[in-house]
């Protein structure tokens, strides 16, 4: 057998993970507190956000969408905060969740928001103590790893999580070592 016919082999031999992509927003207003969602469908307080389509929706698109049918807000730009790997376990297939910290928005588009009666029966702009000891554990997670708590973004540009905890081989800024 060729070596490249081996290799399409192994290739097609090969499984492809098929885990779920998730998004949500950090939203806040002008006294730093923190948009969080009471759920009709589960426990616990959230924050805007939602599973991405496999359309190839990519996890901005679908972080838009899930803000626009949550809440009627359309957000044009973000920040990516945070990546958590969620691994599968009993019950659950796990996913990738991204964060967007959205930043603050204007009293005049917070007044503007509409919540889907079917998903989300409140909303509240909590500070970020309230909003941390509401949230759901992997949301809370995620949000203090970017977050401090009286708001205020950390000094890291992106962190990555697994399980909602940070990985010490991965910094926010990783150390070069160069070798000769």
């Amino acid at each position: 057998m060729a070596e490249s016919d081996q290799q399409q082999g192994l290739a097609s031999t090969a499984r492809v993970p098929s885990i779920p992509i998730s998004t949500g927003a950090l939203i806040f207003d002008h006294a730093d507190r923190l948009l969080i969602l009471k759920p009709t469908y589960k426990s616990g307080w959230t924050i805007p956000g939602g599973i991405m389509e496999a359309d190839g929706e990519s996890p901005w698109q679908a972080c838009r969408r899930e803000l626009r049918e949550e809440c009627g807000l359309d957000i044009a730009c973000a920040r990516l905060a945070c990546m958590d790997f969620r691994p599968s376990r009993k019950g659950s297939s796990g996913g990738v969740r991204f964060l967007f910290d959205c930043g603050a928005l204007p009293d005049s588009a917070l007044d503007t928001i509409v919540l889907q009666a079917e998903e989300i029966s409140e909303y509240r702009l909590a500070p970020m103590p309230e909003a941390l000891a509401l949230l759901r554990k992997p949301i809370r997670r995620r949000v203090r790893a970017v977050r401090k708590r009286n708001g205020a973004a950390r000094k890291h540009a992106l962190v990555y999580l697994e399980d909602g905890r940070p990985v010490s081989s991965v910094a926010a800024r990783p150390a070069i070592s160069r070798t000769r």
